[in-house]
């Protein structure tokens, strides 16, 4: 458990010049791929009892990037994300605990119209001010993900074996809030 003192209680909105939403899965079985989504809003609602803060999240789903536009049009596309029946991934948390090294963040991610419960590892970096005088809350936050589980089932088998593209996800977050 953190031994920083907590943000001031309230809602804190997500700063997303300051935040980065990235992700990774395997490629031909053992290369990672990475990217990140681009747009993002969210806000953080602070309580006197860290168990009874809150999360909530919203991505455009149209947003994500890996480097290589024709991988992301295949990932905007029915076979990944299909951003245009399902324009934004959604988080929602449920619970929050304090554990050893920082928080468990419990909650429900949706992706694709299909909602399952995941837990983010929190970890609370304290309330920083920048240069000019405004303050910041950082955390960092990791999960994987089955992608199949969210509908996510795309692939192609290799010659020598396997697939194409790893079930599991990787999902990395470094936030910085404002108080709102």
């Amino acid at each position: 458990m953190s031994t920083l003192t907590l943000p001031a209680t309230g809602t804190w909105t997500i700063d997303p010049t300051h935040t980065v939403v990235s992700f990774s899965a395997r490629h031909l079985m053992a290369a990672k791929v990475r990217g990140s989504f681009k747009t993002f809003s969210g806000s953080i609602n602070i309580s006197e009892s860290p168990e009874s803060s809150s999360v909530k999240v919203s991505i455009d789903a149209g947003s994500i990037d890996t480097g290589v536009e024709d991988r992301d049009k295949h990932l905007r596309s029915p076979d990944f994300l299909d951003v245009a029946s399902y324009d934004s991934l959604e988080f929602v948390s449920s619970a929050v605990r304090p554990v050893a090294g920082g928080y468990e963040v419990d909650g429900n991610l949706t992706i694709r119209g299909v909602s399952q419960p995941v837990t983010l590892h929190m970890e609370y970096a304290g309330v920083m001010a920048d240069p000019w005088g405004n303050e910041k809350a950082i955390f960092s936050a990791n999960t994987s993900i089955n992608r199949e589980d969210f509908g996510l089932t795309w692939n192609a088998p290799l010659e020598a074996g396997g697939w194409l593209v790893g079930k599991e996800v990787q999902i990395e977050i470094e936030v910085q809030a404002a108080k709102a």
